[in-house]
């Protein structure tokens, strides 16, 4: 099958431990034909959508390890129709940019598109975790997301807790991730200035969590497919910082899944596959569902090291992609067959 990545630029990739490149690389091995664009490269040319592509050449083998792989990966551009594609899979950071999506749904119907372009447009990162959540359900925290300073100060008053944790809508990594205190509210108002006002004259959303007691020992992250946890390892915070993410300093630890991180995943996996969301990773605290990772999830490097896993995380989603693509081979076959028969008759 031929694979077209659309994520981010190749000469910012961590070749010790990236998922895309990961990813990339076991397409590679089982001899698929791989292209990589950047969202900035899709253009309609000639009123066919396609994209300025770096293409990685074939290799008779394939290194062992990630950086000896990305150092002898050779790269070569050429523009290509993206329905030439058996699968685009979607790997570029937040936030999520909309006319990138309009420019994918004129080859939705052609192409296997991972994640799916409908699930993209309602699972924006911080906000699906929202669906999950109702007044019967103990799953999320409580959140707030708003742009309305008074709104938000409001909330942090009428808090039970002393401390909240306070993020903008479209960041990730980890990246603006604070822990605000009701102690020190004469700080928070130009905190909330400058989440909230942009130098343009724009506002932007942010979001206000219940902190989550044990918050300071870690999260978990869980990488699901197609519905089902395909690898979990716990992320541990720095010395000084709050934030787990390996991104803002902070260490994975083996971790298997507890009672409560699989009845979780259970609940939220049906969902997930009915909106087209077959890779995802989600980040838990306490047995509570902070954040639903849509776009570029990662830690399947870091899974694999922790495990040393037998079969790697990557190799199972490899499978699931080839799978989809003989599902969607078939079917195309099947109406062949089936519309040649009508014609017949």
């Amino acid at each position: 099958m031929n694979v077209c990545f659309i994520m981010y630029p190749w000469e910012q990739i961590d070749p010790d431990n990236d998922t895309t490149l990961a990813l990339i690389k076991e397409c590679v091995k089982r001899k698929h034909g791989v292209a990589m664009c950047i969202p900035a490269d899709l253009t309609i040319r000639n009123s066919v959508t396609s994209a300025t592509c770096t293409v990685i050449g074939r290799m008779e083998k394939t290194p062992s390890s990630l950086k000896s792989f990305y150092k002898k990966a050779q790269l070569r551009e050429e523009m290509l129709p993206l329905a030439g594609f058996d699968v685009i899979f979607f790997r570029a950071n937040p936030p999520l940019d909309p006319i990138m999506l309009n420019f994918l749904d004129s080859v939705k119907d052609d192409v296997f598109i991972m994640n799916s372009l409908e699930g993209m447009r309602e699972a924006n990162n911080k906000l699906y975790t929202a669906a999950f959540g109702d007044a019967h359900s103990n799953i999320i925290p409580a959140t707030h997301v708003s742009k309305s300073k008074r709104y938000l100060i409001k909330q942090i008053k009428e808090s039970e807790s002393d401390k909240m944790i306070l993020k903008p809508l479209n960041g990730f990594g980890g990246s603006g991730v604070i822990l605000i205190e009701k102690s020190a509210m004469s700080n928070i108002n130009s905190l909330l200035d400058f989440y909230i006002y942009n130098n343009d004259g724009s506002s932007s959303y942010v979001i206000l969590q219940d902190y989550i007691e044990g918050a300071d020992q870690g999260d978990v992250r869980i990488l699901i497919l197609n519905g089902e946890p395909v690898g979990a390892m716990k992320r541990v915070p720095g010395n000084d910082d709050h934030r787990s993410n390996v991104s803002a300093g902070g260490s994975v630890q083996r971790h298997s899944l507890t009672k409560e991180e699989k009845a979780l995943c259970k609940q939220i996996g049906p969902k997930l596959v009915n909106d087209g969301l077959y890779f995802v990773g989600i980040d838990v605290i306490g047995g509570k569902l902070v954040e639903v990772n849509v776009m570029s999830p990662g830690g399947i490097t870091y899974i694999n090291k922790v495990y040393k896993l037998k079969t790697k995380i990557e190799e199972k989603v490899i499978d699931f992609l080839e799978m989809k693509v003989i599902d969607k081979l078939q079917a195309f076959d099947r109406r062949t067959r089936l519309r040649k028969t009508v014609q017949d008759a």
